[in-house]
């Protein structure tokens, strides 16, 4: 194939999936797997920089950053779970960690997210889990020994605030396993509406990484003590992003369920029934969930209704732009009848890093492509 040719059939090839890649953005959120390591290190530099700051809301009980940020989720795991806001709020919640990271510990990067889909036939083997460029791995329920997050003390858990604790981990790979699979995924996308594909994102999914994970992770009230709750959420939160993005127009509009969660499932979980308090803040008139409805971060950043985060690229998000997954962009590639291997894939990636870095128009991108592929004698397979 001479130049030109293979030049003109990369182009035709590659330029339909920019948008899939993620396209060039200042927050481009990127699967855990697919970061580097200096990457990788830079964000957990800024996790652990949250946990040794010292805090703006609690101080008379909280020591730390990362205190308060459990505790927004602790004091209202009553109205956030198993109820219509369930999705709206954990997204703004996921946004509020990132702006903490990036705007007080100088984060340059996105919250990445946790391709479970990839990991799902053998968790325990996961980059996550890596004791140097991850967050450390199981400890059989006790407080974790490895990682980074090793010797994390948190001041506030499911039983109140004020007393010391750690992130425990209890690995249950066949939750994890049933839970984050493609059957699922493919599941949830195919709901019809909001209600149902909530019900649906809220189960299976959502329960995999908890589950999987146990421990502190385990715990519905508690589990941001461990920071790759951040990662899952991040992740559940793209799949429902992949689900508004089938009809988007009507899905930034659409919302439902309850308000108020069944007392005997909260009976169950052993969390108290919400005070109005909290329910009165609701701004919903009523117990069906609306675009009204007020979302509490207690704190640490502005309050917004789910109307103002229907939209994941919107005003609340700037610039949150969610690339694919290695396992996604390959499926992509594949049903629009170009196939690459892998090896393709990641110089695909490296030459878009370039463009995206030194902002090349992307017409000078590809004969840098053509040239990394013969450097390395590495010639995607065409099927044009």
């Amino acid at each position: 194939m001479g130049l030109l040719s293979y030049t003109i059939k990369l182009a035709i090839a590659v330029l339909p999936m920019v948008d899939a890649l993620g396209g060039c953005t200042s927050n481009q959120r990127k699967s855990w797997s697919s970061l580097t390591d200096d990457e990788k290190s830079e964000f957990i530099q800024a996790e652990l920089c949250l946990m040794n700051s010292v805090p703006q809301l609690f101080t008379e009980w909280a020591e730390n950053r990362y205190d308060e940020i459990i505790y927004t989720h602790v004091i209202q795991a009553s109205v956030i779970h198993n109820v219509g806001a369930f999705l709206p709020w954990h997204r703004l919640y996921v946004r509020a960690h990132e702006i903490l990271l990036q705007n007080e510990c100088g984060y340059s990067g996105a919250q990445p997210y946790w391709d479970e889909l990839a990991d799902v036939d053998n968790m325990t083997a996961s980059v996550i889990f890596d004791n140097e460029v991850g967050f450390g791995g199981d400890s059989d329920g006790s407080c974790i020994s490895t990682g980074p997050f090793a010797n994390y003390t948190s001041h506030v858990n499911a039983d109140g605030v004020g007393m010391s604790d750690c992130i425990t981990r209890n690995f249950r790979a066949e939750t994890f396993e049933d839970g984050a699979s493609q059957d699922q995924i493919d599941t949830c996308l195919d709901t019809g509406n909001y209600d149902d594909a909530n019900d649906c994102y809220s189960g299976s999914l959502h329960n995999a990484g908890h589950g999987g994970i146990g421990g502190k992770m385990g715990n519905v009230v508690a589990s941001p003590t461990d920071p790759i709750f951040f990662l899952h959420h991040a992740n559940l939160d793209r799949l429902w992003w992949n689900w508004q993005l089938e009809d988007l127009d009507t899905r930034l509009t659409e919302i439902g369920g309850d308000n108020y969660p069944n007392a005997q499932l909260l009976q169950i979980e052993g969390i108290e029934y919400p005070g109005a308090e909290i329910t009165d803040y609701f701004g919903d008139d009523g117990n069906v969930t609306t675009l009204n409805h007020n979302l509490w971060m207690v704190g640490l950043i502005s309050n917004y209704t789910i109307g103002d985060v229907m939209d994941l690229q919107g005003n609340i998000n700037p610039n949150v732009n969610i690339a694919h997954s290695e396992t996604e962009t390959l499926a992509n590639l594949t049903a629009a009848e170009h196939v690459f291997n892998k090896d393709t894939f990641k110089t695909i990636m490296a030459v878009f890093e370039i463009v995206c870095t030194i902002k090349m128009p992307l017409q000078m991108a590809i004969p840098v492509m053509i040239a990394m592929h013969q450097k390395e004698n590495i010639r995607p397979a065409l099927s044009l």
